[in-house]
């Protein structure tokens, strides 16, 4: 055992690392839908956000960090015929004023190995990063008069067939009420990330999503007030009209549900006071059926 772990570790170590992400998402969908292509002149500039750098798939059971930490790989349902999400590393603290829990994914068996190797990186750099501002945090805390620290991190796989693969990732702040979450949408078929705009013909998506989900606002509203309340125009509210929700942003938290519908997400704070917690809205796909790009996802 003690040999093929060392192995693993060696194989680790030799994994290349590219220069940048590369994917081709606009490309892809509108010669599936066989809608006219221009010359693109860089679009490594939209995906910015995901890092240029390789690791690895490989399931090795343990990090090295200062504080120690459980290493787990637990199996969760395969995901499709190959590819399915994991527990790569599991970062714990259990003291009496410090608690954190911080589970890494990893996504094995897509056919793009590149894209894999990437998502699995960020996922565990951002683990890392986490972990290490929560113990500086729970440093200076202890420094001056200690404090009661605790934060949770981990993934939910949102949706589950044959050509889609969405995951979500959260964190929150037991000691203070701070949450973010993140999605990825992978198509497993052709082996890319989806991004919302690349969904999209043009910057058009915007309004008309955001006029949808002020709508279904106004009307979760009107059916059970007690259990929905949103910062939007058409509620009463006690805030100022610039904190009303006017529009999502342009690459919005969103993800593509089991039955091909466009899910778009909220954090906690973002539209609605703390005590509603997050927010979904699934867009009827006839309201964007003039905007997207192909039917290829949304159904």
């Amino acid at each position: 055992m003690d040999k093929k772990l060392e192995a693993l570790r060696k194989e680790y170590k030799n994994i290349p690392i590219p220069d940048e992400l590369d994917f081709v998402v606009i490309k892809a969908l509108k010669q599936e839908a066989g809608y006219p292509m221009k010359k693109e002149k860089n679009h490594k500039k939209l995906y910015t956000s995901l890092t240029a750098v390789a690791a690895t798939a490989l399931f090795i059971t343990g990090v090295n960090t200062n504080q120690s930490f459980a290493a787990t790989v637990s199996n969760i349902p395969v995901i499709g015929s190959l590819a399915k999400v994991v527990t790569f590393t599991e970062f714990n603290v259990n003291e009496e004023q410090s608690k954190a829990n911080i589970k890494v994914p990893s996504v094995s068996g897509l056919k793009n190995k590149k894209l894999e190797n990437e998502l699995n990186e960020k996922y565990l750099t951002e683990g890392k990063e986490l972990f290490e501002n929560f113990k500086k945090e729970t440093k200076y805390a202890n420094k001056n008069g200690g404090a009661h620290l605790g934060i949770k991190s981990g993934y939910e796989v949102k949706t589950d067939n044959e050509q889609i693969l969405s995951i979500k990732r959260y964190e929150v702040s037991t000691s203070n009420g701070y949450s973010a979450t993140q999605f990825d949408t992978i198509d497993k078929q052709h082996g890319i990330l989806i991004t919302l705009p690349s969904l999209f013909k043009n910057d058009h998506y915007i309004d008309i999503i955001s006029e949808n989900i002020k709508t279904q606002m106004i009307e979760r509203y009107e059916e059970d007030k007690e259990n929905n309340y949103y910062w939007v125009e058409g509620i009463p509210n006690d805030i100022e009209a610039a904190g009303l929700f006017q529009k999502i942003n342009k690459n919005q938290n969103f993800y593509i549900n089991n039955n091909g519908k466009l899910v778009i997400c909220f954090d906690k704070y973002e539209v609605a006071p703390g005590a509603y917690g997050e927010s979904e809205f699934v867009i009827p796909t006839n309201v964007l059926s003039n905007v997207l790009v192909s039917d290829a996802y949304i159904k």
